[in-house]
């Protein structure tokens, strides 16, 4: 399977709360929902089809006790079914029991698990949010293709998908698109480490 790291996205490139106040407060967070008031049916469509690419879902300990507890719930959702039946797996040191099933809890070298999990058939392993998580994959390599759905805000503060001292990442654009909302839709593959050069240089 290819990993495929999904991303919601302020301009200032925080990933904490997009999706309500009280999503994540971690680390004293109060500007949470920032992603919501700019979602529309084009960009419904364009999630919808991303979903329908994904044969299993891997999720950090945070994203997956959100999505766990409202998604069971969700049955008239027309994503409901898939994310509902679906291959789960959640990357947590402290998880030993995961009821939304079928759940596997990945612990100790996450990694190398996710590295093996790449190796079994089927189209795409997909990672919503848990930008922790994402940053670790993406560090080791792991990451095929990165999704980021950029809304037009400056949140201001809140943990960023991409910090200072990050690891270094070459990507190439795939496609982009731009919803009535406002959200801004890249799609890259990655493409191992940056290239450099000096601007004016000959080729």
């Amino acid at each position: 399977m290819r990993l495929v790291l999904q991303e919601f996205l302020s301009l200032d490139g925080v990933s904490q709360g997009p999706g309500s106040p009280d999503e994540d407060t971690s680390d004293g967070f109060t500007r949470g929902g920032w992603f919501v008031p700019h979602l529309d049916e084009a960009f419904d469509r364009v999630a919808t089809g991303w979903l329908s690419e994904a044969d299993a879902f891997l999720f950090g300990r945070r994203t997956y006790e959100n999505f766990a507890r409202d998604w069971p719930t969700m049955t008239d959702h027309p994503n409901a079914a898939l994310l509902n039946g679906s291959p789960k797996y959640v990357a947590s040191r402290s998880l030993t029991e995961a009821g939304w099933e079928p759940t596997t809890i990945l612990s100790g070298d996450v990694p190398a698990q996710v590295s093996e999990l790449k190796r079994l058939p089927g189209r795409e392993l997909q990672i919503h949010g848990s930008a922790r998580l994402g940053q670790s994959l993406l560090a080791a390599g792991l990451v095929d293709e990165l999704r980021l759905a950029i809304a037009p805000v400056v949140v201001g503060s809140g943990r960023r998908l991409f910090p200072d001292g990050g690891t270094p990442a070459g990507l190439r654009l795939l496609r982009s698109e731009t919803t009535p909302g406002g959200i801004t839709v890249l799609v890259y593959e990655s493409t191992g480490l940056p290239r450099y050069g000096t601007y004016g240089a000959d080729a």
